[in-house]
């Protein structure tokens, strides 16, 4: 970490000694308009403000000290940040001084520190105080990030911690025969007849039909996936799949085969564990290939069932 940009609590404090830059600093910040998406934090309400409020919107924490130079470059860059976005994320300033046990808990060993929460996983973001255009990067990716782990909500003064409000209701998806999920709901109109015949064609199509209608269908998008994932499967040699697979583990079109395969057989969490690896070891765009078919194979699953959830959030580990 270069040394310019990330300062350690001084060694020297001699009785008396007045820091006036950080008294300068204190009466700019009393005397300028605070945002609303701006939240100072303590151990005492951390649980409300930070972890309950990451179930529905992510907050991104800024570790950061009166005495510390280039948190006073960084902080402002953070709230202008905060404020452009208007509620998609909420900045958590957490003294470090005042609040050792917080700092001590995220592992802060130099400030300015950030981190984020999402839906009550601790992400770590980055350290020192980086340009604008950098920060911005990071909180493009943790919003990406957090909608791929259904944190989809938008932060208002009021918003009691929590609070889903905004984000679109979970939907039950139906199940098909031979499928994780098998069983949830009634198989109705022309899709599941289709199913049914096994017509994967005219079953894709109907569902198809049914999102254009209402792209909010929820059973729609499951069903997709679902007919998606057989004809991936489909006249494959599961044993010599998976022979190659346990050869290169980090061969990605080998390793997605082997996921599809699992998750078709009932192995949900050993599919899930095996790709969040590989997101961790890949890079570019075998990295963005591996994401993608991992959040596929959570809308076969269907997204009210608890091993999605936790993979998500083992997903969002991965990525940073």
């Amino acid at each position: 970490m270069r040394e310019d940009v990330v300062m350690t609590q001084p060694s020297f404090n001699a009785a008396g000694a007045v820091d006036l830059g950080a008294l300068a600093a204190r009466k700019a910040a009393a005397s300028a308009p605070r945002s609303p998406y701006v939240l100072d934090v303590t151990e005492a309400d951390f649980q409300t403000q930070v972890i309950d409020r990451s179930m529905s919107v992510p907050v991104v924490i800024d570790f950061w000290a009166t005495w510390c130079g280039p948190c006073r470059t960084l902080s402002p860059i953070l709230e202008r940040l905060a404020d452009a976005d208007a509620g998609r994320w909420v900045l958590a300033k957490i003294d470090s001084d005042a609040e050792q046990r917080l700092a001590a808990a995220f592992g802060v060993q130099s400030i300015p520190a950030v981190f984020a929460v999402v839906a009550g996983q601790p992400v770590p973001l980055f350290q020192g105080a980086l340009p604008q255009p950098e920060v911005r990067a990071y909180l493009d990716e943790l919003l990406r990030v957090a909608a791929e782990n259904g944190v989809t909500g938008r932060f208002t003064a009021d918003a009691v911690p929590g609070d889903q409000e905004g984000q679109p209701a979970a939907v039950a998806p139906g199940g098909s025969e031979g499928l994780p999920g098998a069983g949830q709901g009634e198989p109705v109109d022309a899709a599941a007849e289709a199913l049914e015949r096994g017509d994967l064609d005219a079953a894709a199509e109907a569902y198809r039909a049914r999102l254009a209608a209402s792209p909010t269908d929820a059973e729609a998008t499951v069903g997709i996936a679902r007919v998606d994932l057989v004809r991936r499967t489909r006249g494959v040699d599961a044993p010599v799949v998976r022979e190659q697979a346990a050869a290169v583990p980090t061969e990605v079109g080998t390793a997605l085969l082997v996921a599809d395969l699992d998750v078709l057989g009932g192995h949900v969490e050993d599919a899930f564990a095996r790709l969040v690896e590989l997101v961790r070891v890949t890079s570019g765009a075998e990295r963005n290939l591996v994401r993608t078919r991992l959040v596929e194979l959570f809308d076969v699953v269907g997204p009210d069932d608890p091993r999605v959830a936790k993979a998500r959030l083992a997903l969002a580990n991965a990525l940073f």
